[in-house]
């Protein structure tokens, strides 16, 4: 059993006493790591997952490594449920998505896929969506693998880093000194990636969650 489906079905446990969803759809395609397109009642809707934010598909690999998630759990032809649906300013429904009992974008959490996006969280259930980030942060998996997790992809958008993203990699500066790298003198991207998840954030020059870009 992949580590994903586990997290669905502790996560299925979790959440078998919350409210049943009233509204059913196919899956018709998976956009990125939080959105995708449904058939609902013969119409297409987009849906934005709510009450988290993946890394942008320009963050490699954190971003296509969301929608590789996303379409494992919700596979094309798959039915799901939506739940407190709701539209954003883009005219997308905004829910969380079940399927087989587990909520989806939960799942998607636990699995350091994606942040818990706090501004918009007062849909869901705040404390299970923090603990599991906690969780994920702990175990530091996937966008945690690195130091104080990978940037923010709300801040990513603005064109920045979040602040505890520059405290990471500032620290990390400090600690490694002058065991500094240069990207032609590393020998190889695989290389270079493993040096990022080490705490060598400078090697990231873009922000985009991938280093020395210049030896693929």
């Amino acid at each position: 059993m992949s580590r994903q489906f586990a997290t669905l079905l502790v996560l299925g446990l979790m959440s078998a006493a919350w409210a049943t969803p009233a509204v059913a759809a196919q899956v018709i395609s998976v956009g990125d790591g939080d959105t995708l397109t449904v058939m609902d009642a013969g119409r297409r809707v987009t849906v934005r997952l709510a009450c988290i934010d993946a890394p942008e598909t320009a963050q490699r690999p954190w971003g296509m490594e969301a929608r590789t998630a996303l379409q494992a759990l919700t596979p094309v032809g798959s039915t799901i449920s939506l739940r407190g649906s709701t539209k954003d300013r883009y005219g997308r429904t905004v829910a969380e998505v079940i399927r087989g009992g587990s909520i989806v974008n939960l799942a998607l959490i636990g699995d350091g896929r994606a942040f818990v996006y706090r501004q918009y969280l007062s849909g869901c259930k705040r404390n299970a969506y923090l603990g599991a980030e906690g969780q994920a942060e702990k175990a530091r998996r996937g966008v945690w693998s690195v130091p104080g997790g990978v940037t923010r992809p709300w801040d990513r958008r603005r064109g920045g880093s979040s602040s505890f993203a520059r405290r990471s990699e500032e620290s990390s500066s400090t600690r490694l000194g002058s065991d500094r790298h240069r990207c032609k003198e590393i020998g190889s991207w695989d290389r270079a990636q493993e040096l990022l998840r080490q705490g060598h954030r400078y090697l990231d020059g873009d922000g985009d969650g991938e280093a020395c870009e210049s030896l693929k």
